[in-house]
């Protein structure tokens, strides 16, 4: 971060509600951010980001455009109430973070910001030895024009990436799209018909009953974004992507409707809801595969009956056609036409171009070299640190436990004294004093444990050298050494043992 020319500062941790109800993040973040009032009754959170302090810092130190560009960095404490915390570290309520801001004259200068960041984390990832991969993403909270995640691929991954197996197209789910259109090759549209399903509820049932292809049933799904109704059309064959509806319809929040609802709001009934006949005040929004879609089955919008040979645009009308799907394995790459793939991935870093949305909300501005007030174009830049240590143990391990690359290693040295002789205990001491003031960060395991013990625990640790004395070793003048990476074992002689240990250390990964 400092070689990129980013400057490191600390913000608070402790946030005022002012700034965020400026940036209109107080109510959009949600029950993520944690909230509570002082003895004066005045609104604070736990800050889960930082976009807010940072702007309200630099409103009252930029004055001109001779101040920009700048970077800022720090590496702090996020705090974050998530709904379930899973996988130790993964996804905690507290964890650290590592978060810039860049801060430009105009768009340009963030494009390049942006390329300076990008190619900074693609710096520290391979630094930590982890394979990370960029794939577009969604701004989310944030807001923001264009944003990348970096995800490392893993089993264990909690977030599911696109990736193209013929070109570099890679998006994460909730962004990703897909060319894939419905085949309406026979244009010849039948006549509306009201047909009797009795207790047909679900679009497996409907394909059975009517022995037509999910394809050709329109899934109708009721949603409730900022307390207005919504209708998500989709192919019966595919899924909602919330992320892409909640995003396209701006909404804070946004949830399924409730069956209660279904009467007062969309003067319909659970299980056959449709778009045909639906109250005017409810919105339809229908997925991009359906623009032409013709001889359909929809919903008839009372209970046990359904349409067939629905088209859109004769029997129904809806206010927009946008992509709304959740990409699937096998579908067909928006960029080059070649095949979806989809694997579990960890993110550990996310890039955003915010642009304006902060400065402009919160009045940071600078003047220009006519002296007009122009607002400042932002980026934000995140690595997760808690994850990346979670990310790096997942791809570097075997059946005995962690093997830690070495830069982001704990230790990188453990000393195994065996037996309870003073002799393997003063040498392993001072072995243990030289190498601290070589530099080395070291371990020495001086437990009153067995040999098999120590051993064992040195592998799961993962620690990735390992110095072993003990009296026959001491005897013989070396000391036995191990590295975790590769499973080689060395001796080492105890008479020049710094410079062996420095060799060795050197043919670690």
């Amino acid at each position: 971060m400092d070689a990129s020319g980013s400057q490191e500062v600390l913000l608070p941790v402790m946030q005022t509600s002012k700034i965020w109800k400026k940036s209109k993040r107080w109510d959009r973040f949600g029950p993520l951010m944690i909230k509570f009032s002082d003895r004066k009754n005045r609104e604070y959170c736990l800050g889960p980001t930082h976009e807010e302090e940072v702007t309200d810092l630099i409103r009252d130190e930029i004055r001109s455009y001779k101040d920009l560009p700048l970077n800022l960095y720090q590496i702090q404490t996020k705090v974050r109430d998530e709904i379930r915390t899973r996988f130790g570290v993964m996804r905690g309520r507290e964890f650290i973070m590592k978060d810039a801001y860049s801060l430009d004259r105009d768009y340009e200068g963030l494009d390049k910001s942006y390329q300076d960041m990008y190619d900074a984390y693609e710096k520290i990832f391979a630094e930590c030895s982890l394979k990370a991969r960029s794939v577009e993403a969604d701004t989310g909270a944030m807001g923001g024009k264009d944003s990348h995640e970096f995800m490392v691929l893993a089993d264990s991954g909690e977030d599911n990436i696109a990736f193209c197996d013929s070109c570099e197209y890679a998006a994460n789910v909730e962004r990703a799209s897909a060319e894939l259109k419905l085949n309406e090759s026979n244009s010849k549209k039948e006549n509306l018909e009201k047909v009797h399903t009795p207790d047909i509820k679900t679009i497996d049932a409907l394909t059975d009953f009517l022995s037509l292809p999910a394809e050709k049933m329109i899934k109708s799904i009721a949603l409730i974004a900022d307390g207005n109704p919504i209708l998500a059309l989709l192919s019966g064959d595919d899924d909602l992507n919330e992320i892409k509806l909640q995003n396209y319809l701006n909404a804070d929040e946004m949830r399924p409707a409730e069956e209660e609802e279904f009467k007062p709001m969309f003067n319909s009934t659970a299980g056959f809801i449709g778009p045909i006949k639906m109250n005017q005040n409810v919105k339809i929004i229908a997925d991009s595969r359906l623009e032409n879609i013709s001889n359909a089955v929809s919903g008839a919008n009372e209970q046990d009956y359904h349409y067939k040979n629905a088209a859109i645009n004769r029997d129904f009308k809806v206010d927009d056609i946008v992509d709304l799907r959740l990409v699937k394995e096998g579908d067909s790459c928006p960029k080059c036409g070649g095949q979806l793939n989809i694997k579990s991935g960890i993110e550990v870093g996310h890039i955003f171009k915010l642009g304006c949305k902060y400065s402009e909300s919160m009045g940071a501005v600078y003047l220009d070299e006519n002296g007009r007030e122009q607002p400042i174009v932002m980026g934000s830049y995140g690595i997760g640190v808690t994850r990346l240590v979670a990310a790096a143990i997942e791809q570097n391990n075997d059946e005995y436990g962690i093997i830690w690359p070495k830069s982001i290693a704990p230790y990188q040295i453990i000393i195994l004294p065996l037996g309870k002789g003073d002799d393997v205990k003063n040498k392993s001491e001072e072995i243990y004093i030289k190498l601290k003031e070589a530099g080395f960060e070291v371990l020495i395991d001086d437990r009153n444990e067995r040999a098999g013990v120590k051993f064992n625990d040195s592998e799961l640790i993962g620690i990735p050298l390992r110095l072993t004395l003990g009296s026959r070793s001491l005897n013989s003048g070396i000391i036995e050494a191990k590295l975790r990476s590769s499973g080689k074992e060395y001796e080492i002689n105890l008479d020049n043992y710094l410079e062996e240990v420095n060799k060795l250390y050197k043919e670690i990964d």
